[in-house]
């Protein structure tokens, strides 16, 4: 028989999760998510074109480090099983390494395509400099010695504190989002009804790509101006900025007008 406190501390998950579940119930007509908006446009009659999008967390960038970890542990967990004998681990690790490394840059850095141009140049310039006195093999023989291994289960931890940060940045795009429409915009900042609507005069939008490297990822930014000026401008980092953006410049150069029916009154 378990004392009472570890019965209690048994109990909490599962407490919390239907408590959770009871609240969910509780505010389901009341709860207006990201997909709810979107399906309710849909079945606008008036409305042909809108776009519903959110800020995505700049941790949705090391996807590909998600991906690298996850193969990484597997390769490096069929090795300890002693099923790949041919694998080596450090090589694996290096080429784990070397995605993660990408992702950083793309993650720290705003880089423009000049300065990849710029970069590329320093590149090619030092491996000329290094042909030209003999040290090209010296160099490359110098990154042979760096190893990093990790078991399986270090690579899984790895992918799944990213996965839940990106699982995180999507679920708040559930509640925090923006729904723009050829008439308004409706700004959504909470899980119920809390939200704001502002005219199509009272704002601008504009597409800033200028981030060569995040545009690589299928991400860019839409920056949202208001009229206001007391009012901070809006930064979102969105995917599949290329249909986003040509939805956008599609809704904001049109007018949605009000259908309505009429009856006109015959005379005798």
């Amino acid at each position: 028989m378990w004392p009472v406190s570890k019965i209690i501390v048994f109990a909490v998950p599962f407490v919390a999760v239907g408590g959770g579940v009871l609240a969910f119930f509780l505010m389901k007509k009341t709860i207006r998510t990201r997909l709810r908006v979107d399906a309710q446009l849909r079945a606008d009659s008036d409305i042909n074109e809108w776009l519903v999008t959110f800020d995505w967390s700049r941790k949705v960038l090391y996807v590909p480090t998600i991906f690298a970890s996850l193969i990484a542990s597997l390769l490096v967990g069929l090795v300890e099983a002693g099923i790949l004998t041919d694998v080596v681990v450090p090589f694996v690790g290096g080429i784990w390494f070397a995605v993660f490394a990408i992702n950083f840059l793309v993650d720290e850095y705003e880089v423009s395509i000049k300065v990849l141009m710029i970069l590329i140049l320093c590149i090619v310039a030092l491996f000329l400099w290094l042909s030209f006195l003999d040290w090209v093999h010296g160099f490359l023989r110098a990154f042979r010695h760096i190893g990093i291994s990790v078991n399986w289960k270090g690579y899984l931890l790895i992918a799944g504190l990213f996965s839940v940060a990106v699982l995180l940045s999507y679920l708040r795009g559930l509640f925090y989002y923006v729904a723009i429409t050829p008439n308004y915009m409706n700004i959504q900042t909470g899980p119920t009804e809390t939200g704001e609507q502002i005219s199509r005069e009272e704002y601008s939008t504009r597409v800033d790509t200028g981030d060569f490297l995040e545009r690589l990822f299928g991400f860019g930014r839409i920056i949202i101006t208001f009229r206001d000026q007391r009012r901070q401008p809006m930064s979102l980092l969105v995917s599949r900025i290329g249909k986003q953006s040509q939805r956008l410049e599609s809704l904001r150069g049109k007018l949605a007008v009000d259908r309505y029916d009429s009856n006109p009154t015959q005379g005798p």
